[in-house]
């Protein structure tokens, strides 16, 4: 076999990325009842706002941690083994949250959960071994589409079972269905998913993680692409993190206003990914509809600290979900199409890095702007951080095509 291909195992069948994303639908849902409930939970703890940002965080610092090393692993030793134990680790973490007896607790459990869930490149390493590259940022829309649903059913039914009044205790059962769909999930993917390569069997050079940070950083394309995901990562996280706070100080919102939110939020960035998103990519250029998308966000973002009414709110949120399920897809494709074939799974396991250490900088940030300066902070420097990102996404789609030889970007 060629040295500038990875070893595959028996081909998986035609429809194995289908396979998978709907198996990790289950894993996304699960995510999606939780997400939205983290600021009152946290607050039933009579946590302050810098502290609640600080348990949020926590999650992205495992991220941080996970996601190259897992995908690092998964490169070697394949890509379903990791899967259904990073899966599994991330149930128990849930079952172990809702027992936590305070915020310090949760902020250790959610610092586990981050690590184990550090798993995206590993799904993203798994749909780049099995499609073709020119169908690669459709198939990730697809995976992102999964996920939104995840986040239009599940903080409907966080919101639904939760009972902030009770304290604590009151979001133990949201907790426990989303633990039971983490394993679900698992024992799904043991039983339905073949591997997608094979155990590498010899010793191939491969840098630990700072080397090969470097050596990203200093790629034309991968380091531009890591950019832009630090900076939207960092936009994003922070007005997620502080979202339900903002609105409820504005509209005097409770966990299910704010679920309906992110329903709608969610819906329109699914309906996006699974109609348009792959089409128009394959049509006008990855780099273009990348920085079309961060367009779309940044102006999102500016506009709504003054909206003038929560519809007027959940419409802009629409449009900005629209905007960003029309970039990210393109990220992963275009590295895994730039980086080496043997180390896919680490190289987009750096860039969920990147993605994970936004999402440590932005909640923080987001709390202290929402605390200290004004409750529209949080919006203001998301769409400042977005901004340059519009044009490192138009380099970094000019420089890949220059690198495929030319082709229009």
């Amino acid at each position: 076999m060629s040295d500038s291909a990875p070893r595959e195992a028996t081909p998986p069948p035609r429809f194995a990325a289908a396979a998978l994303i709907s198996l990790i639908f289950l894993n996304m849902l699960g995510f999606g009842i939780v997400v939205p409930l983290l600021p009152f939970y946290a607050k039933s703890f009579d946590a302050p706002p810098w502290q609640i940002a600080l348990i949020f965080s926590a999650f992205s610092v495992g991220t941080f941690f996970g996601e190259p090393f897992w995908g690092r692993l998964s490169d070697k030793y394949g890509r379903k083994p990791l899967l259904i134990s990073t899966i599994l680790a991330n149930c128990l973490c849930y079952l172990a949250l809702a027992f936590a007896p305070n915020a310090w607790a949760a902020f250790g459990v959610r610092l586990l959960g981050g690590l184990f869930s550090g798993n995206g490149s590993v799904i993203q390493g798994y749909i780049a071994d099995v499609t073709p590259p020119e169908r690669r940022t459709r198939a990730l829309s697809y995976q992102s589409a999964a996920w939104n649903v995840g986040l239009i059913v599940g903080p409907s039914l966080g919101g639904l079972f939760a009972r902030p009044e009770a304290g604590p205790i009151g979001f133990q059962l949201p907790l426990f269905i989303a633990a039971g769909l983490f394993g679900t999930c698992a024992v799904g993917i043991a039983l339905f998913i073949r591997e997608s390569r094979q155990r590498e069997m010899t010793n191939l050079h491969r840098p630990n993680r700072w080397a090969a940070t470097g050596e990203a950083a200093r790629h034309p394309v991968i380091g531009r692409l890591m950019l832009v995901t630090f900076l939207v990562g960092f936009a994003f996280t922070g007005v997620e993190s502080i979202f339900g706070l903002w609105a409820q100080a504005r509209y005097g919102w409770g966990p299910r206003e704010v679920g309906v939110a992110f329903a709608f939020a969610g819906a329109a960035s699914a309906l996006t990914q699974m109609t348009v998103s792959g089409p128009l990519s394959e049509r006008y250029g990855q780099g273009r509809m990348l920085a079309l998308g961060m367009a779309i966000t940044m102006v999102c973002l500016a506009l709504q600290p003054v909206v003038p009414s929560g519809p007027a709110t959940i419409a802009l949120m629409s449009l900005s979900a629209v905007g960003s399920s029309i970039a990210w897809p393109n990220v992963a494709a275009m590295i895994s199409e730039a980086a080496d074939p043997h180390r896919q799974g680490q190289i987009l396991g750096l860039n969920n890095a990147m993605g994970a250490l936004a999402r440590v900088i932005g909640p923080f940030s987001a709390g202290l702007t929402f605390a200290g300066l004004t409750i529209h902070g949080p919006f203001l420097q998301g769409a400042l951080a977005v901004a340059p990102a519009i044009w490192l996404a138009l380099a970094a789609g000019q420089l890949a095509a220059r690198r495929r030889g030319g082709g229009v970007p």
